[in-house]
């Protein structure tokens, strides 16, 4: 038969229990503090991403050939000429495409009877898509480099860019009809600008 227990003893018992519990959830809390202060607290360690680390392939150093190609690429000469060769070949394009469905191609002003040859239609489709050419590169040269210049003065790469380098190449364009025209090219050319890096952006 067991011995009865005692009350004293029930009570130190439950008391010990509590004690343990408290102590137990404190001990609980105190981890987790400290696990949290590990992962997002001041002690947390910052880690460099290293792909070799990460298990990733491990990119090579570059050489001073590939900084020297890399300057050279973001410079403003070369975004000039990129610009302008596109813009050549762009206008041409549109020069060629607007000269064939021009019903006027080929027809001698003097003679406007006169059915013209395919060699008359095939110089006037070259010379209007040669024309188009020239005027879409020099404008495309002329945007890109101010672009370029007034992104390198202001340190920021934003739509304000694209609108003053737009305002600076409509106005010169513009102004060599007077300054009425050179006016209306600048408001012009901004807010095409404005609009494309809206849509772009």
């Amino acid at each position: 038969m067991a011995a009865p227990v005692r009350s004293s003893d029930a009570s130190q018992a439950s008391v010990s229990a509590q004690s343990t519990a408290v102590s137990g959830a404190e001990n609980v809390h105190l981890q987790y503090s400290v696990l949290l202060d590990h992962l997002i607290g001041d002690k947390r360690q910052i880690k460099e991403l290293n792909p070799s680390v990460m298990g990733g392939l491990p990119t090579p150093h570059k050489t001073d050939e590939q900084k020297m190609i890399e300057r050279g690429m973001e410079s403003c000469a070369f975004k000039a000429t990129l610009a302008c060769v596109g813009g050549f070949v762009l206008g041409g394009a549109f020069g060629v495409f607007t000269a064939g469905i021009d019903t006027n191609v080929g027809f001698d002003p003097k003679d406007p009877l006169k059915t013209p040859t395919a060699r008359e239609v095939l110089r006037d489709m070259g010379q209007r898509g040669m024309s188009y050419a020239k005027n879409f590169a020099i404008v495309g040269a002329m945007f890109s480099c101010t672009e370029c210049i007034i992104e390198s003065h202001r340190g920021k790469s934003d739509w304000k860019n694209a609108v003053y380098s737009g305002c600076i190449t409509g106005g010169a364009i513009g102004f060599r009809a007077g300054l009425k025209a050179g006016i209306l090219g600048c408001g012009g050319f901004a807010a095409f600008s404005a609009a494309i890096e809206y849509y772009l952006r």
